[in-house]
């Protein structure tokens, strides 16, 4: 008596207008996917951002198998095309078997009043059941669906918002997740075991299949003949199966945290088309050139890579190869070590304040500068000196010790002042935390930031065509050493990867203990930043500037200038080239660039007689560690100085010869000082010093001898590293 009043209550309430329309409800259905679009429409990508549940597009009742339409009615609402919402024969049922204890083989609830639970999260079944409470809800939203709705716009509604298996919502990812094909293709085996997914998405295969097997009987009448239960369970088997390992598409190199991020960027979220100025060709391009670089790196112990390219005038992005792979870990935005990709904004600074031309020779030979943390010790990657170098020599070789000399004559709070300006945000410390390492790269940039700053080089100094951060004369002097593959080779040889067959200009960098490898650099028209290591931070295996990064620049720099040369930068004005000679001839003549006015025919260099008296080695304040592996006898510090005529060395008080000759001394555990002393007997130089370890038996005395020769000694730098990062 209770359900039959309860019956007639329902019948009896009017019915409200609170619904949405189907309209509505389409219009809010978001795809978990983002469709991106190259700049010419053609689409690059479909990436899913929204993890919540796995969907695609809308899709409309007439894309739909007709068989699963028929399939879900039989299995869910056998009367739909009859009741009003309500099906009071079904309610009836339910109500008789509940009181006799009899097992239901369906439910009460109509397809509308289950659509009515997917629009409203209030109306939906919970895990304990649902009261009464609810389903008289449930049955009053439900008549004001039939009210407002067609039987077609609720059965696709449905369709749609329905959950088939796990993340899988809506029979568009249902459909090709499952079985790989458009709902449009269900054929009836399918289509039986969507509709026993309804009713139980998290039920075991053979459950679902037994199900499935049933309907399919059920509509043997109606369906084509696809009764065959074991050919069912295999399709449920293949069909959990695939779900269970998503299908792999072409790797595009683009993440989600990219695709959100430019999605945000133009105001987009899940479901939407986003246009982009990536080139889906080049993109292509890119990803492939990474990916077979890497393949050939991987005995190398070189797993990730990144790409980027941008347009040196609009600065519109090309492409964006966040990772070689199809992970969505983004090495464009990633922060790593610099490496020797910074030498170039240090050098176009000394240039732009007159401190340097290109001509100018630097000193290579070893430099120990005391820290606050011990001394800092730079050093070639070679571990060769070459005495003297120019500016275009030391940043084309990419020598360690000239920049490092470099920093010291420009400033580290200038060059660190500099970076920021040019967008490289990264370097949030105070100058005093990177030190003068910073000159070999010891601060962290993202290759976005890094490709940017050179962009702004390859433009003269102008960032994005609006802000002069670079002086256009010095910026036009140092493109043009990092296209001269002549002064490279000094390093590199003079065939490498980095000698393109048009003009370009480009820089390598590889971080301490070879965790990365960047190969950056620009045409007439392009910038192109790539970056190899690995994403886990393990280091590479004798992985070079030219054997690293270099090799996927230069297949994506040729690939950009296939169909057209790119040409030389030409000279702005107050730049004058002029012939120049060194004396003596540390390297050839040749005709060099100048900012107006710092122009100069002839570089000498001072003999070591006319320079200033100063200590080479030891420097002050330095350590030098005895080798407990080498004897004794064979231990010799080397004692090195500049413009020793006329005086000598005297160490601890005791002559060691003359200093404009090298010395050898066989060092004794302590403190000690040596200095440079006129005939006078009074020090011009000095610089104490202290040697670490364990005196050689018998050893008394410190000997010394004129012979030159390699020392045996490990120098190092009160626990400062003294390895430096590579070309």
């Amino acid at each position: 008596m209770k359900i039959l009043a309860w019956l007639l209550l329902l019948v009896a309430l009017p019915v409200r207008a609170a619904v949405p329309t189907p309209q509505e409800v389409k219009a809010a259905w978001r795809s978990s996917d983002t469709t991106l679009l190259d700049r010419h429409g053609e689409i690059l990508a479909t990436v899913r951002v929204d993890m919540a549940g796995r969907r695609l597009g809308w899709v409309a009742l007439d894309d739909i198998s007709p068989m699963l339409g028929r399939a879900v009615l039989q299995a869910e609402d056998q009367r739909f095309m009859e009741h009003g919402g309500i099906d009071f024969q079904a309610i009836g049922k339910a109500a008789w078997d509940n009181l006799f204890g009899q097992q239901r083989t369906r439910g009460a609830s109509t397809i509308t009043m289950q659509l009515a639970g997917l629009l409203d999260p209030k109306l939906a079944p919970r895990s304990k059941g649902r009261t009464w409470a609810r389903k008289w809800d449930q049955a009053l939203a439900a008549r004001e669906l039939e009210a407002g709705w067609n039987k077609r716009q609720i059965l696709e509604a449905y369709l749609n918002l329905a959950s088939y298996r796990g993340e899988l919502q809506g029979i568009g990812a249902a459909a090709r997740n499952l079985f790989g094909k458009a709902p449009s293709g269900l054929d009836a085996g399918e289509a039986a075991i969507l509709a026993s997914l309804l009713r139980a998405p998290t039920a075991p295969p053979r459950t679902v299949a037994k199900r499935a097997c049933a309907l399919a009987r059920e509509l043997a009448g109606e369906l084509e003949p696809r009764t065959d239960c074991a050919a069912i369970e295999w399709e449920v088997d293949a069909a959990f199966a695939r779900t269970a390992s998503a299908p792999a598409s072409a790797p595009t190199g683009v993440t989600p945290q990219f695709v959100r991020r430019l999605g945000g960027a133009v105001g987009s979220s899940s479901g939407s088309v986003v246009r982009s100025t990536l080139d889906a060709s080049l993109q292509r391009f890119a990803v492939a050139a990474l990916r077979r670089h890497l393949a050939e790196l991987a005995e190398r112990n070189v797993g990730d890579g990144a790409v980027i390219v941008i347009d040196n005038a609009s600065g519109d992005v090309l492409a964006y190869v966040a990772n070689g792979g199809a992970g969505e870990v983004d090495g464009v935005t990633a922060l790593r070590q610099a490496g020797s990709t910074l030498k170039p904004f240090l050098y176009e600074l000394a240039l732009e304040r007159g401190q340097l031309t290109a001509a100018s020779l630097l000193d290579d030979t070893p430099v120990d500068i005391p820290t606050v943390g011990g001394l800092y010790v730079p050093q070639n990657y070679d571990h060769q000196y070459r005495d003297a170098a120019s500016v275009r020599t030391s940043l084309a070789g990419s020598l360690n010790v000239p920049a490092v000399r470099t920093l010291m004559l420009t400033g580290l709070e200038r060059f660190h002042e500099r970076l920021r300006a040019l967008g490289i945000t990264s370097l949030t410390e105070a100058p005093e935390f990177y030190g003068w390492s910073l000159a070999l790269g010891s601060g962290d940039v993202s290759l976005l930031e890094l490709a940017q700053a050179y962009r702004t080089l390859a433009n003269g100094g102008v960032q994005d065509g609006k802000r002069r951060v670079l002086d256009a004369r010095a910026s036009f002097i140092v493109a043009d050493i990092l296209s001269d593959r002549a002064a490279r080779s000094t390093t590199f040889g003079l065939s490498n990867e980095l000698a393109t067959g048009f003009w370009s200009a480009v820089k390598t960098g590889t971080s301490k203990d070879m965790r990365d490898n960047w190969c950056v650099g620009f045409s007439d028209r392009y910038t192109v930043g790539v970056w190899v290591g690995n994403f886990d931070g393990r280091s590479m295996w004798d992985v070079s500037g030219v054997s690293g990064a270099a090799p996927a620049w230069r297949d994506v720099m040729d690939y950009l200038h296939r169909d057209r040369p790119s040409r030389p930068p030409a000279a702005p004005p107050g730049v004058v080239r002029q012939t120049v000679r060194f004396a003596p001839a540390v390297e050839p003549e040749r005709s060099e660039w100048f900012v107006r006015g710092t122009e100069v025919a002839l570089v000498e260099m001072l003999s070591p007689a006319k320079r200033a008296p100063r200590i080479v080695y030891p420097a002050a304040d330095s350590v030098i560690a005895l080798d407990p592996d080498i004897p004794a006898p064979l231990q010799r510090v080397s004692l090195r100085a500049y413009g020793g005529a006329g005086l000598r060395w005297q160490l601890d008080g005791t002559d060691a010869g003359p200093a404009d000759r090298g010395a050898t001394w066989a060092p004794l555990a302590g403190e000690h000082e040596v200095k440079l002393v006129g005939e006078d007997g009074r020090a011009v130089a000095a610089a104490r010093f202290e040697v670490r370890g364990a005196a050689a038996p018998g050893q008394l005395a410190s000997t010394f001898s004129t012979s030159t020769g390699g020392s045996a000694i490990k120098s190092s730098g009160n626990g400062v590293n003294s390895g430096e990062s590579e070309r």
